[in-house]
């Protein structure tokens, strides 16, 4: 479906961000909150990047359009559990920005790819 080049680039951005995700949730410390909302995110972060590549095997634009909408759910749901780690002060804000960041830029980038699927008219 397209792309191709800046598909293999994305797929290699999302991975990143799984292993990024893994690592943070490493890195908490053990109790039952921060336990909870680590299994969280590791499951939306590195769901992030499975239904990504997903997307870019789509056999039709609906299909396309649809895991990466899948994507843009998951990236959504990621940013509310580093939200939720950082208000319930088990990370410092700090320490969660970048990847934070990074999360909402994956996210954007998500919304204008579906856009612009949307907007383009059948060959």
């Amino acid at each position: 479906m397209g792309g191709g080049m800046r598909n293999v680039e994305l797929q290699e951005r999302t991975k990143k961000f799984a292993l990024r995700v893994i690592k943070m949730v490493g890195a908490l410390p053990r109790n039952m909150t921060a336990d909870v909302l680590g299994r969280q995110t590791l499951r939306s972060g590195t769901s992030v990047a499975a239904n990504y590549r997903e997307a870019c095997r789509a056999r039709t634009k609906a299909e396309m359009i649809s895991k990466l909408t899948q994507v843009e759910q998951e990236l959504d749901e990621t940013l509310l559990w580093l939200e939720l780690l950082v208000e319930s002060e088990i990370v410092p804000q700090r320490r969660m920005e970048e990847l934070r960041q990074e999360t909402e830029e994956l996210l954007r980038i998500m919304v204008a790819s579906i856009k612009t699927l949307k907007a383009k008219p059948r060959p």
